[in-house]
């Protein structure tokens, strides 16, 4: 194995040699040093592949050409090593975390999270972050040593971005001095962590404004309007090609886009190195601080753009509608499985919190497997253009019946009225007419 020394990283870089180590205790791997062996457990795991049908923004059957969650996270993990190659950072681990860190996200994306979340208040609660690392931990099944995939800490901490008090506790209660002892400590994580932090932010500020352009709901013009940031560097591409137009104008903008704040936390993050006298990760975690960051500037034109992207993308009346629809399934699928655990696979169904096995078993769904489900359990399909799922499917055992328990649906919904196996009208059958003669695939026709 490579010496860490030799091996061109800064002092304060995480180190695998001196890693933290696994819950379970393993022999290492003769080739590969635990990060890469990190990275290649996560990029082999179910939770992983299952991304790909996970929606970013667009529900996955909208379009072809929108990003997934998948593609999300492989456009975090290339800026991510980008970036820590310039820093001397650890660049295996810093993928580990960016391949990971959605892994425990809902179908349907944020809408999703939040549906099941209201489920689930009575019973601590469901956040992605949490549940990424549940997933990682116990959820995935390919081991026979082990529930989860044994990751290390550093990887593990990365992949906890976000955590509450009283779920950082549970977690300190379970794993003594672990992952989740920051949250209570107010330490810092790794840089590679805060790094993918970063990452995460660039990422989808850009692939969003591609996506939403491609969708018609944005256009080049409106961006450029509203967006003075982007109109810089739309007036910049044409500066430097004259005569470009179109996509290609939208792609050069947004690659520059991209370049910039890559350079930009790369610069930012050197100069507040520095002056410290960083010696290991160890210093870095005790910093009072984050030290990966944008420039002030940049932060702003980020924090400016990412408050248009909101109004005028993600709230925008197709989004909500769709956004609607999608929590419905949830909502309905969670109260069917509560009503009738054995609904789930049995490894699912037998476990003692059932609340929590049904949270655990919707947000390892795909788009396409929860629409499917609802409409196997209740014969109809709230979504849109639900990708080829006949509307005459099987009826199943009704999701109507879990809906009417009052006890069931106490708290979500007040005095609902029945849900109908299938109506025989439903109120959003007939999707609108895509934009700018748009098809349903994203593409012009």
């Amino acid at each position: 194995m490579t010496d860490f020394y030799d091996s061109g990283l800064a002092p304060y870089a995480s180190d695998p040699l001196h890693s933290h180590g696994r819950i379970i205790l393993e022999q290492p791997a003769p080739t590969r040093n635990d990060f890469q062996r990190d990275r290649d457990r996560i990029v082999h795991s179910s939770a992983f592949r299952r991304l790909v049908y996970k929606t970013q923004v667009f529900l996955n059957h909208e379009g072809d050409l929108f990003r997934t969650r998948l593609t999300h996270s492989l456009e975090v993990a290339q800026l991510a090593r980008s970036m820590a190659r310039a820093l001397a950072l650890h660049e295996d681990l810093v993928e580990a975390i960016a391949l990971a860190h959605d892994l425990g996200h809902t179908p349907f994306g944020h809408a999703g999270q939040d549906a099941l979340n209201q489920c689930m208040l009575d019973h601590g609660g469901f956040e992605h972050n949490l549940q990424s690392l549940r997933v990682v931990d116990f959820l995935e099944e390919r081991y026979a040593l082990f529930d989860g995939l044994n990751l290390t800490f550093e990887t593990r901490e990365g992949i906890l971005k976000h955590c509450g008090l009283a779920q950082a506790r549970e977690l300190q209660a379970r794993e003594p001095g672990g992952v989740g002892a920051r949250f209570i400590d107010r330490t810092q994580p790794s840089l590679e962590a805060q790094l993918c932090n970063l990452a995460d932010e660039i990422a989808y500020n850009a692939h969003d404004i591609d996506d939403g352009v491609r969708s018609g709901l944005l256009s080049i013009e409106q961006l450029r309007e509203s967006v003075p940031w982007f109109e810089h560097y739309c007036r910049k591409t044409l500066a430097l090609y004259p005569s470009i137009q179109g996509r290609r104008w939208l792609f050069e903008t947004i690659r520059l886009m991209l370049s910039e704040q890559v350079y930009d936390v790369i610069e930012t993050t050197r100069a507040a190195l520095a002056p410290l006298e960083l010696h290991s990760v160890n210093d870095v975690r005790a910093y009072p601080q984050a030290l990966v960051n944008f420039s002030v500037p940049m932060q702003e034109a980020s924090s400016a753009l990412k408050q248009f992207l909101s109004a005028n993308l993600y709230r925008h009346p197709r989004v909500l509608q769709t956004t609607e629809q999608a929590k419905e399934i949830i909502k309905d699928l969670f109260l069917a499985y509560l009503h009738t655990p054995s609904e789930m696979p049995e490894s699912f169904h037998g476990r003692h919190d059932r609340e929590r096995s049904v949270a655990d078993y919707i947000a390892g769904m795909t788009d396409r497997f929860a629409a499917k489900e609802h409409q196997r359990l209740s014969g109809w399909s709230p979504l849109q253009n639900a990708a080829d799922l006949p509307l005459d499917h099987q009826p199943g055992l009704g999701l109507g019946r879990a809906r009417a328990d009052k006890a069931l649906w106490s708290g979500l919904q007040p005095n609902p009225a029945p849900l109908p196996s299938r109506p025989s009208s439903h109120p959003r059958t007939n999707p609108p007419p895509h934009p700018r003669g748009e098809t349903p695939f994203g593409e012009p026709t």
